[in-house]
């Protein structure tokens, strides 16, 4: 089933993004896109993700990325490294 319709994004690559280690809406934003266009997804985003513990909390408290390399998403690029 379909989460956004904006970018045809689905419940089941929603939840392999969280399994990789997203763990709010803006990161499952990061990863695919889902919930940057209408809005009209975030909530659902919400629903699917749940309130349970995010397992890479501790990453993201050192300021480190939260989402496994081996991640359904496409590589992060980094704003401010040189070229």
């Amino acid at each position: 089933m379909y989460v956004c319709s904006c970018f045809g994004v689905t419940e089941k690559q929603v939840k392999q993004h969280a399994d990789a280690g997203a763990c709010t809406p803006r990161q499952i934003a990061s990863a695919c896109k889902a919930g940057t266009d209408c809005g009209s997804c975030v909530r659902r985003i919400q629903a699917i993700l749940g309130r349970g513990n995010c397992p890479r909390r501790e990453l993201l408290d050192q300021g480190m990325p939260a989402l496994a390399t081996e991640s359904v998403a496409e590589p992060v690029v980094e704003l401010g490294e040189a070229a």
